[in-house]
């Protein structure tokens, strides 16, 4: 126990020698950090607004005025054991004539034109939404037979797939950049800490020949410079995680409005925090490590 307090002691006793390249290191570090969060951020957000325009898909099958109440049920049957069907919703021609009403509110024209006739001119509404936009052209194609041609007097479709198609190239160009840059904050990372490690081992090249000299290990040699790429790894991760959390803070409030979601991104960051900072101080740790050994194991002669 006490040689590992030694150690730590001769670890912190390094990075403030060099507090410099210390210095340098996290920052590298917190900027790397700061790429993947943002990778973590764009992959939320494309995911959820994804999601939220497939629940925009919908097929609507109009009736023709004069059909049966028996063959509307029919097709609504018919529709529904389709795999592709999630949820189909039947509107009578009161509903609709309640929701043309709503929508057209401001329009006394149409209006007044509607409380002229007898009796309702719509028909009954049958909307169908499936699991994904490609999915309507079935429903469109299995709902184009003969023998519904004098039943349904019209199908329109919400076609989302080119505005889910958009989302996916803007997403994948942003993440291809966002690792580009990741990328590169580590290659920087691996010089910076090579460098770091390389320096210190110079700067105490007298000093370990003497600790060799009195038979420390090879532990207690090396040992400094692990505990520098954990501190390194450490200290990074929370100045990045502090400033994710202000950012976040920040961008809820508006994101919120855009994606009808509010705090969508700290939820999510709550939600996924373990995994989260695991994966990401996994990755930060074994990045220092592994350049810290290969710097020990190419200027420490021991």
């Amino acid at each position: 126990m006490l040689s590992f307090f030694r150690v730590l002691h001769f670890a912190f006793q390094d990075i403030v020698r060099n507090i410099s390249l210390s210095f340098m290191t996290v920052i590298i570090l917190v900027l790397m950090l700061l790429s993947i969060n943002t990778l973590v951020v764009v992959r939320a957000v494309t995911e959820h607004v994804v999601s939220q325009v497939k629940e925009q898909i919908d097929v609507s099958v109009y009736f023709a005025h004069d059909i049966k109440q028996e063959q509307m049920e029919e097709i609504k049957k018919y529709i529904s054991a389709f795999p592709e069907v999630v949820k189909t919703t039947f509107l009578d021609k009161e509903a609709v004539l309640a929701e043309f009403k709503e929508t057209h509110k401001d329009n006394n024209n149409i209006l007044n034109s509607l409380n002229e006739l007898e009796e309702n001119p719509l028909g009954a509404t049958l909307i169908i939404q499936t699991r994904e936009p490609r999915d309507y052209e079935k429903i469109i194609t299995a709902l184009s037979i003969p023998e519904y041609k004098d039943i349904i007097e019209s199908k329109t479709f919400a076609d989302t797939q080119k505005a889910i198609e958009r989302i996916s190239l803007i997403t994948a160009q942003i993440e291809k950049a966002v690792l580009i840059l990741s990328a590169l904050f580590a290659i920087i990372s691996f010089f910076v800490i090579f460098n770091t490690i390389r320096v210190a081992i110079y700067t105490q090249r007298m000093e370990i020949g003497i600790k060799k000299l009195v038979g420390a290990t090879d532990w207690f040699v090396r040992g400094p410079y692990i505990i520098e790429s954990i501190i390194f790894s450490g200290i990074s991760m929370v100045i990045a995680g502090a400033i994710v959390y202000a950012v976040l803070q920040f961008l809820d409030p508006y994101l919120g409005i855009i994606l009808y979601s509010e705090g969508f991104l700290t939820k999510y960051f709550q939600n996924n925090i373990l995994l989260i900072v695991g994966i990401e101080f996994g990755v930060v740790l074994l990045l220092t490590i592994i350049t810290s050994g290969l710097a020990m194991r190419k200027y420490l002669r021991i």
